[in-house]
């Protein structure tokens, strides 16, 4: 599932960087230690990955 604003791609790249080690999970806040715990890397990655142009800095809810 592709991310649908910046704020959320941002926080799956903090938590695929967690899942790979790269940093520490305790290090996590918020939306990215939720993604940390309940998406695998696969999918953290395909949400890390989607392309920012265009998108809102937020989620409209």
């Amino acid at each position: 599932m592709p991310a649908k604003s910046k704020a959320q791609q941002k926080a799956a790249g903090a938590a695929l960087s967690a899942k790979r080690g790269e940093t520490k999970p305790s290090e996590l806040v918020g939306a990215s230690k939720d993604m940390y715990d309940s998406m695998d890397e696969d999918e953290l990655e395909e949400m890390a990955g989607t392309t920012r142009k265009g998108k809102p800095s937020k989620k409209d809810s």
